[in-house]
Formats: C-alpha cells, sequence, structure tokens
C-alpha cells in the first residue's frame, strides 16, 4: 500500500520520474523552487532571497479556546496594537463548563472582547472545530495559516497549514516572522482508486506507520500529486491531510484541481481557488507511493497512530495484539493499572465498548453520510456499546438533517453531539476505565482521552475510519472492516449554508475599536516574572524520562486540566502530574532557592555545588531542567513549555526534538534546548546539577555546543557533559538570553 523511495526525484511535466543522476536537469536546489511547496513559501518570505533560511509572514491564523487567551496575552505584554492580518478564533475546546465553574465561559467572553478590541474573528462555543472553519471560511489557494494546534493542516484545499506554540503566534501579530531552514520536500503520489468502505483514515493511519518511527518525513513538506488525487472527494483529502501532523511533518500541499474549484464555488469563494501544480522540472528529496487500489480497512491501536495494522490482520489473531497493548501499557505504567483486553473477547473476537466520529478528521459530512448508510435500517444495541457523532460544524450538522443522515444515524442509536474537539483530548466521551473505545479522531496516545494511569484510570483508544466503525455498531461492537459489508450510499453531497456563519460569527478584521474594555474573569491571569540569563547556568534534573517518545501531554495533561489553561501559576500544578508525579514539588523546590540566591540567600548545597565548578551564585542563573529522550510529539500546546518556565524550567536537554514546534515552544519561554549525542549515556538522576559555563555569551556570541560539569547528587566525582543548542535564529539566542519571548520584546520597546 504505502512505498518508501529514500532518494532524491524529479518529476518531469506532473507525471514522469526522472533519476537524481539524469543528465541534462537543473540541480536539486534549482529544481526544489518548483515544487508546490517552494513555490507558496518563497512568496511569502519577506527576505525574497531563494536562500537556506527563511522569514515567513502568514496570510490569516487561527488559534482555539485552550491557546487564544495566553497568546493575547502574552501580545499585550509584547506591545499589541492591533490584530495586522485576520486572526479567527474558535471555542471549540474548552466549551463545556462542568470543571472550574465559570471560568471556561470567561475565557469565551475575553475572546470576544478581544476580537471587538484588536480586530478579530470570534466563532462561538460549539459552532465549528477550528479546522472545519478554517475550511469553510479561511482558506485560499496558494495562502498560509499559522495555527496555535498542531493539526493546522489545510493542504489538500491548496493552503499551507502550520500549527506551532502561541509565541510563534504572536510574532506574527507583532509583524515578526516565522524562521525557518529551508525544509526538503518529500512527494506523495497517489495512484488508483479507493474500494467503497475505505476511507481516509485507513490511507491516513497506513502513511504515519509508514514513516512515523523512521522520522522518514520529520520536518519536512508533504506535497500530494499523482493520478489518484482525482479519484478522491475533498472530504476523503482533508483526512488524510489533517493527519499529515502525526507523520511528525512540517505542513503538508496538494495539487490543486476541478474538485477544490468546485469546493470553493460551494462556499461562495471561487475567487479563493487557483491552480497549485509543480512546475516542469521540479525536485523531492524522497517520494512516498500510496497505491490506494490496495489499501485496506485499518486499525490503530494504543498508544500511537503509528501501532497499526489491517482489520483483516487484526482479526486473524485479536489475542496477539491484545495482548501486546496490555505488555506495553505495563512497561509505561508498571502496577498502577491492571490492563485486560484480552478478557474483552468474544468467541475469538475483539469486541469495543464505545464508538465515537469526531473532530478535525471524523465529523466531515462525507463521513457521517457513509457511517449513516452502513447502519441504516440497524441498531447499536442497547448493551453496553454506545456510539457518539460529532458534526464538525453548524453548517456540517444542518446539511446532515437535511440529507436525512442525522435521521438515520438517530434511529440506529447513535448520539449526535454539538462541534466539539473533547473526544481527542479528553473532555468529552471519556470511556470507562479499562474500556476498548474506537475513534475516528486524530489521536491515541497515552495520558489522553481522560487517562489518569496514577489514579489507577486508563482509556485505551483505536483509531478506525468512520465507515469501519459503522460496521462495526452494526455488527454488536465486534470490530468488522467496512470493506467486508455491502451498503449504499444514495445521499446528496454537502451542501454549505453560508448563512449560518454570517448570522453567529462575529468577524471584526479591520474595525478594531481599541477603546473596547477587554473582559476578564477571575481565573485570567497575567504570565509571572520571568528572569533574563547570567553568565552561567546552573539547573537540577528534575525529571528523568527515557521512554523511547514523551508527548506534550505527558508534559502538560490534556482533558480537565484544559479550564486552567488561562491561569499560569494554576496550570503548571499539572506538569508532567500523570508521568512524573514529583516533578512540580521538586522545581517549586529549586525555584524558591533560585529565589533565596537572587536576595543574596544562596542555600548551601547550591553553594556547595557551584563551588566544585568554580562559580559563584552571583553570576549563575539556577533553574530546573527535564531530560527526556525525545520529547514533543503531538500537541503544538505551548502550555507544554509555558508550565516548565513557570515552575523555573531554564534548560531542556535530550536526544533530538520530536517537533519543531515543542522546540519552538522552548525557544519562546526561555528555555533552552539542549541536545546530546546519540552515544553518549545519559545515567544521570533527579537531583543532579548540571553546570553550563559562560552559556550567555556563548549563546550570543553564535557558539552551538557548550563543554557542561555534571555535579551528581551522591556526591561523586564531576562529570564532563558535551551540550549542543544547534540551528538557532540569532533573534531566537538573543531570545534565551532575555529569558522568554516577552522580554525580549520589552527590551526592544524600551
Amino acid at each position: 500500500m504505502v512505498e518508501l523511495i529514500n532518494q532524491g526525484t524529479y518529476l518531469l511535466g506532473g507525471t514522469d520520474f526522472a533519476a537524481p543522476d539524469a543528465a541534462g536537469l537543473p540541480t536539486p536546489d534549482e529544481a526544489r523552487e518548483n515544487t508546490i511547496a517552494y513555490q507558496i513559501l518563497r512568496a511569502h518570505d519577506v527576505d525574497q532571497s531563494k536562500g537556506n533560511k527563511m522569514r515567513v509572514r502568514f496570510d490569516s491564523m487561527m488559534s482555539h479556546d485552550i491557546t487564544y487567551v495566553g497568546i493575547i496575552q502574552t501580545a499585550r505584554a509584547s506591545g499589541l496594537e492591533k490584530f495586522p492580518l485576520p486572526y479567527a478564533m474558535t471555542n471549540c475546546h474548552n466549551s463545556l463548563c462542568a470543571v472550574g465553574g465559570t471560568i471556561n465561559e470567561d475565557d469565551h467572553v475575553f475572546g470576544l472582547s478581544a476580537a471587538k478590541k484588536y480586530g478579530g474573528i470570534y466563532v462561538p462555543a460549539n459552532f465549528a472545530v477550528i479546522h472545519q472553519y478554517a475550511r469553510e471560511a479561511m482558506a485560499k489557494c496558494g495562502d498560509m495559516i499559522l495555527g496555535s494546534d498542531s493539526h493546522t493542516r489545510y493542504g489538500s484545499l491548496g493552503c499551507m497549514g502550520v500549527g506551532e506554540g502561541g509565541g510563534e503566534l504572536v510574532k506574527q501579530l507583532l509583524r515578526n516572522t516565522w524562521d525557518i531552514n529551508a525544509p526538503e520536500v518529500v512527494l506523495v503520489w497517489l495512484e488508483g482508486a479507493p474500494r467503497k468502505g475505505i476511507g481516509p483514515h485507513d490511507v491516513a493511519i497506513s502513511l504515519v506507520k509508514a514513516v512515523f518511527d523512521n522520522g522518514f518525513v520529520k520536518n519536512k513538506v508533504l506535497e500530494f500529486a499523482g493520478p489518484g488525487v482525482k479519484n478522491l472527494p475533498i472530504d476523503f483529502r482533508n483526512g488524510i491531510d489533517i493527519m499529515t501532523t502525526e507523520t511528525t511533518c512540517l505542513s503538508s500541499i496538494w495539487r490543486t484541481d476541478e474538485e477544490v474549484e468546485k469546493f470553493y464555488k460551494e462556499h461562495n469563494r471561487p475567487e479563493a481557488f487557483k491552480e497549485l501544480r509543480p512546475g516542469d522540472v521540479a525536485y523531492y528529496d524522497a517520494v512516498i507511493k500510496i497505491d490506494l487500489d490496495k489499501q485496506e480497512s485499518m486499525i490503530a491501536l494504543p498508544f500511537h497512530p503509528s501501532n497499526a495494522v489491517t482489520i483483516h490482520e487484526f482479526q486473524a489473531n485479536p489475542e496477539k495484539y491484545l495482548k501486546a497493548v496490555e505488555e506495553e501499557a505495563r512497561r509505561k505504567f508498571g502496577d498502577k493499572i491492571d490492563v485486560d483486553l484480552v478478557g474483552k473477547m468474544r468467541d475469538g473476537k475483539a469486541v469495543a465498548d464505545q464508538a465515537i466520529i469526531a473532530g478535525c478528521s471524523g465529523g466531515t459530512y462525507d463521513n457521517l453520510a457513509e457511517a449513516a448508510s452502513i447502519l441504516k435500517g440497524k441498531s447499536v444495541g442497547n448493551d453496553y456499546f454506545t456510539v457518539s457523532a460529532y458534526p464538525q460544524s453548524i453548517p456540517v450538522y444542518m446539511a446532515t438533517t437535511r440529507s436525512g443522515i442525522a435521521e438515520e444515524l438517530l434511529e440506529a442509536g447513535v448520539v449526535i453531539k454539538p462541534a466539539f474537539c473533547g473526544p481527542c483530548f479528553g473532555a468529552g466521551d471519556v470511556p470507562a476505565n479499562n474500556g476498548l473505545s474506537i475513534r475516528h479522531t486524530t489521536r491515541n496516545f497515552p495520558n489522553r482521552e481522560g487517562s489518569k494511569p496514577g489514579q489507577g484510570q486508563i482509556s485505551l483508544v483505536a483509531l478506525m475510519d468512520a465507515r469501519s466503525i459503522a460496521a462495526t455498531a452494526a455488527n454488536g461492537g465486534i470490530i468488522t472492516a467496512a470493506t467486508d459489508v455491502e451498503y449504499t450510499n444514495d445521499h446528496v453531497p454537502y451542501q454549505f449554508d453560508q448563512r449560518i456563519y454570517e448570522r453567529r460569527v462575529y468577524n471584526g478584521y479591520g474595525k478594531e475599536n481599541l477603546e473596547e474594555p477587554l473582559r476578564y474573569g477571575p481565573n485570567i491571569k497575567d504570565w509571572p516574572k520571568m528572569y533574563p540569563l547570567q553568565k552561567n547556568m546552573l539547573v537540577e534534573l528534575a525529571a528523568v524520562i527515557h521512554d523511547p517518545v514523551t508527548t506534550t501531554d505527558e508534559l502538560i495533561p490534556s482533558g480537565e486540566t484544559s479550564s486552567y489553561r488561562s491561569n499560569p501559576l494554576k496550570l503548571s500544578e499539572f506538569a508532567l502530574s500523570r508521568r512524573v508525579p514529583e516533578y512540580v514539588g521538586l522545581s517549586k523546590r529549586i525555584q524558591s532557592e533560585d529565589l533565596a540566591r537572587r536576595k543574596g540567600e544562596c542555600p548551601e548545597r547550591v553553594k556547595n555545588a557551584l563551588a566544585k565548578v568554580g562559580a559563584t551564585p552571583e553570576d549563575t542563573s539556577l533553574g530546573s531542567c527535564v531530560f527526556a529522550n525525545r520529547p514533543g510529539d503531538g500537541s503544538a500546546r505551548e502550555q507544554a513549555a509555558s508550565c516548565q518556565k513557570v515552575l523555573g524550567g531554564d534548560a531542556n536537554i535530550c536526544y533530538e526534538y520530536a517537533t519543531k514546534r515543542y522546540r519552538s515552544n522552548c525557544i519562546n519561554w526561555g528555555i533552552v534546548p539542549f541536545t546530546i549525542d546519540k552515544d553518549v549515556e545519559f545515567n544521570y538522576m533527579p537531583g543532579d546539577y548540571v553546570f553550563i559555563p559562560d552559556l550567555r555569551e556563548a549563546l550570543l556570541s553564535g557558539k552551538e555546543e557548550a563543554e557542561a560539569q555534571v555535579i551528581p547528587a551522591d556526591g561523586s566525582d564531576v562529570r564532563p557533559l558535551k551540550l549542543r543548542f544547534q540551528n538557532l535564529t540569532p533573534n531566537e539566542r538573543q531570545i534565551l538570553a532575555d529569558g522568554c519571548l516577552m522580554n525580549y520584546y520589552a527590551a526592544q520597546n524600551k
């Protein structure tokens, strides 16, 4: 189904391939400029230099109600005057107000007041999930959109979407740039056509399985082309595209055609379309070939979208795969939880407890239409198995009502709920402890969907396409591939009703009123004081994690904690709480010692540590540090880094960062993103110190490594450790020296 070709390739005339050593062709660097990706990136690069660095300004931005309050607060502290580009704020994450009293709705009121004051776009709660609103109202061919959500992907509509932490959005609000190395581009070549019963999640899961572990596309742009593109409806393309985030790629873009033109016409924005295609000779750094004819129905088992097999493989030996999940759970959580999936089997078949079709990937019109067709005249039953569906916007919900889709789903026993991202991160439809939930959503990480392993609770989520979820529901919860059932989908195509947005969405772009007061609730707090870097840095390890990958959900848990996103101090109490519960207490102790040091009352233990390396407390910053093998996979939420900073975090050490966005978050919050060589064994423990001499000068002078010293807590000899801090722009180096992005802008505005 998926073939990886790990060598450079020329695409000629959009149809033929040529080897990288073919005679008479432009150089790779010259021909890479003819990719769609580079055509768009160069048009947005303010330097227009065609060099190996890019400084990008975006056309518009998107945030949701977990992130926009912090972004606006940071921008205000940094000199915000008005929104200089269209900035849409949706309310699809903190829509529930059951946790924390009024604080979620207080955030929504703040968002509307900010839209009125600064000239923003405000989408009311449950009106649309962030990415569907972007598709229906914001995306344009050739544009670029920056979003404070990792799944900011609109490439299937000819618009490059990038998900980053809030600091990068603040830079755009202040007319600064998104600075990147000119990326490699990987061609995703689609051939054939999917069979009935195959959906976008099947293709997406296969793609993630093929490229995640090996890092084949990490921080690269995926460019979709090939004869198979024309055989995919827009919702199908959107469903694949949104999941490219799980490959760890930087962004995505597709060639556009009549289907895309039709989409924009249906959404009353025909001017947003233009044809995008590779130039006559385009160079790609690698190729992924996907044969849609051979695509099978897929299931991605806990605890990652890449942990995938075909449903037929799973059906042949479900006990084998369920036991493997149990073993993985024991490895991750030890005796904190007791996972029993094998016990769910009935007559040799695996049975699910819950099914969800939701969010930016699942709740599309086409997915719901296919699911309704499979379930028409059937029942999900009245036992433990339940099914919920979340249309991804009110226009989609209205269309399912008018076409009879909603009626068929309701008659089958499916509960239909409003546009909401909660099932993706644990704030809605949390399954019962130890329950197996099958979901057409984006992720199935550990510590997600309501998991609280420290309290003995675990949510076990497997990803499947909406079609196979419906087939499973029609089969009493027994895992079933949609390709194995007969059905006919005769529903009318999606018909968008623009009046729904016109009547309720507040569009204030270009109509700012700086006299409008911001409306604050009691939970909305300013950022605490953060200090610039001193001559030297001393950090104490507060967490050491040797898991292969550490997700942002582990760094700052999702779910009910999202209610405290606007209160930095309260939210920081949850940092690493489901992975290293002692981290917060250790960090607070280190932070209190640093405050004492700043008052001239440095604790003896800190003095003694510094004496071993010939340093003094007066010119040495003190903070906490996290080590993890590969941190930052998953969400773009900046709080994964800001919570560390609020608790006094000054540095992270790792072998590599799982995503650019998490590393950028660390930099923007003044956390130095150190790496060590892969052959270095990091066998240090919480309580050990790492001393980095002359770090401030090293950063500002452009150096990329430092000879650090580890001071073990057990009193043993000091040991050397080489730390690297490579690929930092001059601005990023200054941000780290100043202590965070807010300090950097405050210094500029003096």
